[in-house]
C-alpha cells in the first residue's frame, strides 16, 4: 500500500488527528493516530493486516502477541489470516505480563504486533515477554511507525506506514 493512499484512509476516517496529545510513552505530540477509529471498519482492518501478513509471510509463525490495548485488533486480525493463534499482555501494577490462560511454549516462533509504534517501549516489553517464556520472536509488525524508522528492535520491522511525527520532552 501506498502512503498516500494509507494517510489518505486514515484522514478519511478521523483516525488521524490533529491538536496537542499526550502520549503513553511521555512524550507530546501535535498529532496523534488513534487507530481504534480506522480498525473499527473491517475492509481496512483486513487490508492493514494482509499488508503485515504479506511481509512476514516466508516466516513460520506460531502466536502472534500484541500489547493490550492498542496492538489487539491488528493481531487478532494478522493471527486470523495466518491462521494460528492471537494473544496479548496487558499491564499489572504498571507492567506488562500473559494473563487469562495466555501463554508462550518455549521455542514458539512469536510474531509482535502493534498499532502505533512511536518509542517501541511497550512492544520491547512485549519482546522481553516472549524471551522470558522463551520462546522465538521472528518480528514486529505495526500499522504506524511514528518513529520515522528510529525505533530498531533488532529484528525485522514492517510498519505499513512510517513516518517522523514530531515529539516534544514534557518540559518542552
Amino acid at each position: 500500500m501506498e502512503k498516500k493512499e494509507a494517510m489518505r484512509i486514515f484522514e478519511e476516517t478521523g483516525a488521524l488527528q490533529q491538536g496537542h496529545f499526550l502520549l503513553s510513552s511521555g512524550l507530546h505530540s501535535s498529532q496523534y493516530f488513534q487507530c481504534a477509529l480506522v480498525l473499527q471498519y473491517p475492509e481496512y482492518l483486513e487490508t492493514f493486516a494482509q499488508e503485515i501478513v504479506d511481509f512476514f509471510r516466508e516466516e513460520e509463525i506460531d502466536v502472534v502477541i500484541a500489547p493490550a490495548i492498542g496492538g489487539i485488533v491488528i493481531a487478532q486480525e494478522v493471527g486470523r489470516q495466518l491462521g494460528v493463534r492471537s494473544i496479548f499482555a496487558e499491564r499489572e501494577n504498571g507492567k506488562l505480563v500473559l494473563r487469562r490462560g495466555f501463554y508462550i511454549e518455549p521455542r514458539e516462533k512469536v510474531l509482535v504486533c502493534e498499532d502505533v509504534v512511536t518509542t517501541g517501549s511497550s512492544v520491547q516489553e512485549v519482546l522481553d515477554i516472549v524471551e522470558q517464556h522463551r520462546g522465538y520472536p521472528v518480528g514486529v509488525g505495526a500499522v504506524v511507525d511514528r518513529s520515522g524508522g528510529r525505533v530498531d528492535f533488532d529484528l525485522p520491522f514492517f510498519p505499513v506506514v512510517s513516518l517522523k511525527a514530531q515529539t516534544y520532552k514534557p518540559e518542552n
